[in-house]
């Protein structure tokens, strides 16, 4: 029986080293040049990307994998969660001088402003993970529009480089229609590696500032890590971002937990419009690196944000609270700081500077009663 078990283990490692080593998914590793200008960056010490201030996740296994196995019927919607249709016509003929976000689930958006068409963090796969069989499979069957009925995409930008964030079979599917991919260090050798053009890609550390047409990115800190495989943690950079243009200032927070950062961005660059703040998927065993919703909430006000909306729940079950979890809490905490909080369906458009934002409170219709 020892023989055997050990023989089924080795089979098991075996694959486990091809499929890693041979399948696309997992992206590519900076090279010894690339790690050498890597060294400029004060985010980067020792072969590794770095926190502003010490973080670590406090994981305890056996309490982790009890948690995974346990039936809770709450962590997941107790039937499919529609999507709001766009409509394509519309989405190109859109100039209104008002800038409209429309939520994809998750932390995925598309950002319509200054005549712009600009996707955040699209995952718009049905599993976040480099195989089916590892990740949890999507609350909606559909997109709120589907990925070959996009127009041309000005921009598109991401946070770091987790599967819930950065899809393989996402970058396959829209990169020709892309014109630039903007993204923090080390990131763009996973795109470069899945074919997109390197020309199209620009790669900024913490606190750098780029134009795409008019439209100012500042790449601004996350308190977070990175890695797709097994060996890679912390070798790509994380990251939030400021979106200035003409008409609207937005923040989108990536993933992370709390710290002083948000005052920090605050001060340089708000107040904002709308910012986009990480809530979901938390822990106290790893709050260092996924904000409670307690804080999210704090963290819009440290932005000095004028509406915010909770992002980072509404399309997956990857911890073990319940799926509403987030957004209840989230929405108590903002009104108690009296800051307005915006709570749109998947697919329903925010239309920003305005007052009549979504605020629903649709979920109850899937929550386990």
């Amino acid at each position: 029986m020892g023989i055997v078990f050990l023989a089924l283990l080795g089979v098991v490692l075996i694959i486990t080293v091809l499929f890693v080593n041979l399948s696309p998914q997992f992206g590519r590793s900076a090279t010894s040049e690339q790690k050498k200008n890597y060294e400029q960056s004060k985010n980067y010490a020792k072969g590794k990307f770095i926190n502003q201030i010490p973080t670590k996740m406090d994981i305890k296994f056996f309490k982790m994998l009890k948690e995974w196995f346990k039936n809770d019927p709450s962590r997941n919607p107790i039937k499919e969660i529609p999507t709001h249709k766009i409509n394509v016509s519309d989405l190109k003929s859109y100039t209104d001088s008002l800038p409209r976000l429309t939520w994809f689930g998750h932390s995925a958006f598309l950002l319509e402003m200054d005549e712009q068409i600009i996707l955040i963090d699209p995952m718009f796969g049905q599993y976040p993970s480099p195989h089916p069989m590892l990740g949890p499979k999507r609350y909606s069957t559909a997109l709120p529009i589907e990925v070959d009925q996009l127009p041309t995409i000005d921009a598109v930008i991401f946070s770091h480089d987790h599967y819930d964030h950065l899809d393989y079979g996402t970058i396959k599917n829209i990169h020709q229609k892309v014109r630039k991919f903007y993204v923090p260090l080390a990131v763009g050798n996973h795109l470069r590696s899945w074919g997109v053009d390197p020309d199209k890609i620009e790669e900024l550390d913490w606190w750098d500032m780029t134009l795409h047409d008019h439209i100012q990115l500042i790449c601004t800190p996350a308190r977070h890590f990175s890695g797709r495989g097994l060996f890679d943690r912390q070798t790509t950079l994380w990251s939030s971002w400021v979106i200035q243009g003409k008409t609207a200032k937005i923040y989108f927070s990536g993933d992370g937990g709390y710290g002083p950062h948000f005052k920090e961005i605050g001060e340089k660059y708000g107040p904002f419009d709308i910012s986009l703040m990480e809530c979901g998927q938390y822990n106290e065993d790893w709050h260092a690196i996924h904000m409670m919703p307690e804080e999210t909430a704090q963290a819009a006000a440290d932005l000095k944000s004028e509406l915010f909306m909770p992002i980072h729940w509404g399309a997956f079950t990857l911890a073990f609270h319940s799926w509403v979890d987030p957004v209840v809490r989230v929405t108590k905490k903002a009104e108690a700081l009296q800051i307005p909080c915006t709570t749109p369906k998947i697919g329903e458009p925010i239309i920003i500077n305005t007052s009549n934002y979504p605020k629903s409170e649709w979920w109850k219709e899937y929550q386990v009663p």
